[in-house]
């Protein structure tokens, strides 16, 4: 694996005011197999005077070895244990405070994912300014967002709300004491652990801050049907996680998003499947074709409402109808991981990591 030879996409950030106390910012990166990504996400951080903790999980393309050629601190996870990325961020944590325990900030960030110049010094002066918040993010932006539609969804859904947020994503900029406190990421949620830690943080009466400044490039790599449905169905899964944790108290919407999901994705195609069953019963056809019909409309309406949604929010056409089309076609994926997580909640099974990469 070889350094990437292209400079550093930046975005223009103030400079930090003279009289600020410099704070001590470690870093921690997780990944697997990354490969250029990897060598992407650490040149955009070991060029600074800084503690850097790489969390590998099983990497068999020389992802360890050339973090380690490059400066970096490296965790091997042990993978005879259940994986998750909370777990990994975790041993990162706690490997970075033993190598830099005056360490005050942490930017947790996945090793897809380049840190723009200037972000770090943004957030922390964000923070410096104000105690009440612990922890703060940015945009994350796709490096390659017109690779295919799966990307330019990626780069729509990071194209979230400013200012104060019931959550954070992956990549964020957090206090350590704050996240000490909280007892950091729960090591057993699969999928969705940056906001079931955020439920924690504000409950704590911390904030959680957006920045209106580009913060990571992400590369998602998504160019098969198959891993958008693999996404769609761990993002399922996490929202009814977070559903049952915490519900309508976490603030997070992941209630809504169940039910919205459960009733797009299973009652509605159930729906019509019956009225078919119901037809063949009383010997009229013509009775399923109007619950087929029935459903097709309420899908359609759906979408449609979608689209004027995303164009009040600035996306051109094509994205407004590709957004509305996959926001709907997904409720079936997520009504899926919706129904494996309850089912192994009531067997007392933990589910296993979804990965689409």
């Amino acid at each position: 694996m070889s350094a990437p030879s292209s400079p550093h996409p930046s975005t223009p950030a103030p400079s930090a005011p003279t009289d600020a106390r410099p704070v001590k910012i470690g870093v921690v990166a997780i990944g697997r197999n990354e490969g250029e990504r990897l060598a992407l996400c650490l040149e955009s951080v070991l060029h600074a005077e800084r503690a850097v903790v790489y969390v590998d999980s099983g990497s068999t393309d020389g992802s360890v070895d050339y973090a380690r050629r490059r400066g970096a601190e490296v965790v091997e996870l042990d993978m005879s244990r259940p994986f998750t990325a909370a777990r990994a961020r975790n041993a990162g944590f706690e490997r970075l405070l033993e190598v830099a325990p005056e360490t005050e900030l942490v930017q947790f960030l996945d090793s897809d994912c380049e840190l723009v110049e200037g972000w770090m010094e943004r957030g922390a002066r964000e923070l410096q300014e104000h105690a009440h918040v612990a922890v703060v993010c940015g945009r994350r932006q796709e490096r390659h967002r017109d690779a295919s539609v799966y990307n330019r969804l990626c780069d729509m859904e990071w194209d979230a709300q400013l200012g104060d947020v019931a959550f954070c994503g992956g990549d964020a900029l957090m206090r350590v004491d704050a996240f000490r406190a909280a007892g950091g990421f729960n090591p057993n949620v699969i999928a969705g652990e940056e906001p079931e830690l955020c439920v924690r943080l504000r409950a704590a009466g911390h904030v959680i801050r957006r920045l209106d400044t580009t913060m990571t490039l992400h590369d998602a790599a998504m160019t098969r049907f198959v891993q958008w449905w693999r996404r769609a169905k761990r993002h399922g899964h996490a929202a009814a996680e977070s559903a049952h944790r915490h519900g309508e108290a976490g603030g997070t919407g992941d209630v809504r998003r169940v039910g919205s999901a459960l009733f797009w994705g299973t009652v509605v195609p159930l729906g019509a499947l019956a009225s078919f069953g119901v037809g063949a019963l009383v010997d009229c056809v013509c009775l399923g074709l109007v619950g087929v019909g029935l459903a097709l409309i309420a899908y359609l309406l759906l979408s449609l409402r979608i689209v004027r949604s995303r164009l009040n929010h600035g996306d051109s056409s094509r994205d407004a109808r590709d957004y509305a089309l996959f926001c709907v076609l997904g409720k079936l994926p997520e009504s899926l991981g919706i129904l494996r997580y309850q089912a192994n909640r009531v067997r007392g099974r933990t589910s296993p990591i979804i990965e689409y990469k």
